[in-house]
């Protein structure tokens, strides 16, 4: 059901980072989107076949504004997955500070991953399981690059303030891959009107990543191996080749 490649490159990141491990507890994100299910399906996968035992559960983030769950509960009880629908008021709190002629996005991202954070802590998890795929994680550079002026992606494993570790098992996998995945297997992923940009006519919509990914899929059509080398980067980081002067050799 799922490809062996994914299965590969899912097994040698978990080994690399040392992203799942014995008696770990670990709480997914499941968005009911297609990157979210799959890394559900591949923890429950390995909960049954790994040499060691850890424990996980799903749990989706409602905003608070209704949405179309049925077809996440029926996944998760075909394939032995833990579930838990976390309702929350995070649309009233958007109606409410949202600036004018600002977009959703960043500000829902923060109180949804703040809603995740909550949850785990609540119920004893040590770790944060995140489906971010190497196509987000080049996105993010790109836009870091571009607006930000950072040189900034997605790591791997990292250990967020309140001392809960986040994971991301797939951000090694393509999205292509993930595409392949849902459409191979007839999996249903959540409509794109479940996110709240879209839920108001009227609001500013999100252009960075859309630029971000345009020219991503330009400098993969010039080079096709373009992805594959960028993989390889973000492993082989010189860091005092560039001007920040904490990591000169001086």
């Amino acid at each position: 059901m799922i490809s062996k490649k994914i299965l590969n490159t899912f097994g040698r990141t978990n080994a690399k980072y040392g992203l799942i491990k014995e008696g770990d507890r670990v709480l997914l994100g499941l968005s009911g989107g297609k990157d979210s299910m799959l890394l559900a399906l591949i923890l429950s996968r390995l909960k049954s076949h790994a040499p060691f035992k850890f424990d996980f559960k799903a749990v989706t983030i409602d905003y608070g504004r209704g949405g179309e769950y049925e077809y996440i509960f029926e996944y998760c009880k075909k394939y032995n997955i833990p579930y838990e629908l976390y309702r929350t008021k995070i649309y009233e709190a958007l109606e409410e500070k949202k600036r004018p002629n600002s977009s959703y996005c960043s500000f829902c991202s923060r109180m949804r991953r703040g809603a995740l954070y909550s949850k785990a802590l609540e119920g004893g998890y040590n770790k944060i399981a995140l489906a971010h795929h190497l196509d987000d994680a080049a996105e993010s550079f790109v836009m870091n690059l571009s607006y930000n002026g950072a040189l900034r992606s997605m790591p791997p494993i990292y250990k967020a303030q309140n001392n809960l570790i986040v994971i991301r098992p797939l951000i090694f996998v393509r999205e292509r891959q993930i595409i392949d995945f849902i459409a191979s297997n007839d999996i249903y992923i959540a409509p794109d009107c479940n996110c709240p940009i879209n839920w108001q006519s009227d609001d500013k919509k999100p252009y960075a990543r859309e630029n971000a990914k345009k020219l991503l899929k330009d400098l993969e059509e010039s080079n096709s191996e373009f992805f594959i080398s960028l993989k390889k980067a973000m492993s082989n980081i010189h860091i005092n080749s560039f001007c920040d002067e904490r990591y000169l050799d001086v």
